[in-house]
């Protein structure tokens, strides 16, 4: 089975991809490390798009059982069509900023006040990610993620991001249960 979990960046879709992970089994595999090289500080340089579909697709098919978490939107149409289950997740902007803020003094600690790059480049990333919900925002956004959401080819869900972890895995557990049953029916 193939699950992709997407939504806006401090949703919370790489701590449900890891959840499921754990739980279920499956495979969790991050496009942020796909989409960026190892560099320190990280996310500092892209990896192309061919090298990253490729690499990619050679992990998502190399395990039955994969979950994605991350946006994929521009990744290419293929992606469009790969999946039985896509998880989309909103949270509360406020809440969603509050979390990436924390997520910056975890990630780069004091570099943030003695480093004036590491301090410009997380100013830069968390206005970025505040214009997630701007309609006008040409960049990864909600509008972006809706018209895409209408392009995939199989049955996606919602889940509040601000619900509590064990919620939201529950949610998705019973939907891989579903597709499950549905799919040995079918056989």
């Amino acid at each position: 089975m193939k699950i992709l979990i997407f939504g806006a960046s401090g949703s919370g879709t790489t701590t449900l991809g890891k959840e499921i992970e754990k739980i279920a089994g499956f495979t969790h595999l991050d496009v942020d490390d796909y989409y960026w090289k190892k560099t320190d500080p990280p996310f500092q340089e892209k990896i192309t798009l061919p090298k990253r579909n490729d690499k990619l697709k050679t992990d998502f098919e190399r395990h039955k059982n994969v979950i994605i978490s991350g946006s994929m939107v521009s990744w290419g149409k293929e992606w469009q069509t790969l999946f039985n289950l896509v998880v989309f997740v909103q949270i509360n902007p406020k809440t969603r900023m509050e979390r990436l803020q924390k997520r910056e003094v975890e990630r780069y600690g004091m570099k943030l006040l003695t480093d004036k790059k590491t301090q410009e480049d997380s100013r830069a990333f968390l206005e970025w990610a505040k214009q997630y919900e701007n309609p006008n925002f040409n960049g990864r956004s909600l509008k972006i993620h809706n018209n895409w959401i209408e392009l995939l080819d199989c049955k996606v869900i919602r889940i509040d991001g601000g619900e509590e972890l064990q919620k939201k895995t529950d949610k998705i557990l019973a939907e891989i249960q579903a597709i499950s049953v549905r799919q040995n029916k079918e056989q």
